[in-house]
């Protein structure tokens, strides 16, 4: 295990350090659309547990309008009226994420691994739960794939948070669980694989 995830974080640094290159682009004309669209920063960014819970600040193309926070739920629900009109397509097509590559890069995150939830949530977990904890969260993971449509999926609940916490929270935790069993670069690569293809097919 211990070759693997060495061989994981040096594939984290390479490949986000060369998406993060040939993509400076696409992030700076994003950056300029944000701007051009709604006042306040480019960037989202907000504190998520990540390894042995230790607390970082993950970045993120803003998609809301400023101090969204103090405005609603931590959790997106449907048509969110704090989404702005561009944020709507980056959380559509997953592009709000790239800033990401950043975390990737300095060693907060992995390209693959159990998305980063807030400390509310994570202080709900119990001990077994917590195992998800020993390695970086990543970009995409499993959980990532099966939900997908998050946002829509609790629009249609009467407690969008208590079904995120009593529903989804339990079910991603398994998916993170069963990544943890099989985690290796080859697996990292193919999880890649399904996500940019769950993301085509929308």
């Amino acid at each position: 295990k211990k070759i693997e995830l060495f061989i994981k974080r040096a594939f984290d640094i390479i490949v986000s350090l060369l998406a993060i290159i040939i993509l400076s682009p696409l992030l700076l004309l994003i950056s300029i659309l944000i701007k051009l669209d709604s006042k306040g920063p480019v960037f989202f960014r907000q504190i998520r547990v990540g390894k042995n819970g230790v607390h970082f600040k993950i970045i993120k193309f803003r998609t809301m309008v400023s101090n969204a926070e103090k405005k609603g739920l931590q959790i997106t629900v449907g048509k969110d009226p704090r989404i702005t009109r561009i944020g709507h397509f980056l959380r559509k097509t997953k592009l709000d994420e790239l800033p990401q590559l950043f975390n990737v890069l300095i060693g907060d995150m992995s390209f693959v691994g159990p998305r980063p939830e807030v400390p509310k949530y994570v202080e709900m977990y119990d001990e077994y739960q917590k195992i998800i904890l020993k390695i970086r969260p990543g970009i995409t993971d499993l959980a990532s794939i099966e939900y997908q449509n998050e946002n829509d999926l609790l629009a249609n609940c009467l407690d969008p948070e208590s079904t995120y916490i009593r529903e989804i929270i339990p079910r991603k935790i398994e998916l993170s669980i069963e990544y943890l069993r099989n985690i290796s670069v080859l697996y990292d690569i193919k999880l890649i694989i399904r996500t940019i293809l769950a993301i085509l097919n929308g």
